[in-house]
């Protein structure tokens, strides 16, 4: 019987990693693929903005 506690864990996190794996293979693409890349190009763009306004003032 202790064979059976000792492959619980491993066997309940494999399925969890499974699961994890497989939603993040279906939320890739799709419509929302363009709003999270907008989302990204403009944080990126805040980024670049505000380090070129900071060395602009140390210059």
């Amino acid at each position: 019987m202790d064979y059976v506690s000792a492959l619980v864990p491993p066997v309940v996190m494999a399925v969890f990693f499974i699961g994890v794996v497989r939603v993040i293979v279906k939320t890739q693409g799709g419509a929302a693929k363009v709003k999270e890349d907008a989302a990204v190009d403009a944080a990126l763009a805040r980024a670049e903005g505000a380090r070129g306004a900071s060395a602009g003032s140390d210059a």
